[in-house]
């Protein structure tokens, strides 16, 4: 038991130096050697905003989430790409909104497929016989939920991603959706 700290049965342990690693494939700091195929990694980059809508514009993405993160997370992104985003609790709220903007159906519907007050499950099927194809439902979920997004899947959830994939690509997702029917073609 009278050994020096660091020398564990014979053998020497110290902190290892990393400086080997700057001449491995050119220097790209200490994250270790580059594989071939893989550059090091760049900043997304958001997608430029749509045109400012007017004001009497109809809502072309509503979303089903209660959880607070994620909704100041879908409005701020809107408010950033001047995307329109109304969040409704229940399909009665839902329809209510989808009159109230005329003839226009939304282009997506986001689900939180974790908010049980919206029941997802069961309003999926229903929104996608009544609006046909022309309206994406995308649903987000906890990636450890596999059962959860094959469920979804089979019951017409167009795409169900990771939370964390989720976040990264709404800007994108709000500006493809989001754009009126004039200023997409």
């Amino acid at each position: 038991m009278g050994r020096e700290r660091g020398e564990h049965q014979g053998i020497f342990t110290a902190p290892m130096d990393h400086s080997y690693r700057a001449n491995l494939n050119g220097d790209n700091g200490n994250r270790g050697p580059r594989r071939p195929g893989f550059s090091s990694s760049y900043p997304v980059v958001d997608p430029e905003p749509l045109p400012a809508p007017r004001e009497d514009a109809a809502s072309r993405v509503f979303a089903f989430v209660e959880d607070l993160f994620f909704l100041s997370k879908i409005q701020d992104t809107g408010r950033k790409m001047n995307v329109k985003v109304e969040f409704v609790k229940n399909e009665k709220e839902l329809t209510d909104r989808m009159k109230s903007n005329g003839e226009e159906k939304p282009s997506l519907i986001i689900f939180d497929l974790n908010n049980a007050n919206a029941k997802p499950l069961t309003l999926i099927p229903k929104l996608k016989s009544k609006l046909k194809k022309g309206t994406s439902i995308i649903g987000f979920l906890s990636h450890v939920q596999g059962d959860l997004k094959q469920k979804a899947h089979e019951v017409g959830c167009d795409m169900v991603l990771p939370r964390s994939a989720f976040s990264q690509n709404l800007p994108q997702l709000l500006r493809r959706h989001g754009a009126s029917e004039e200023s997409a073609g």
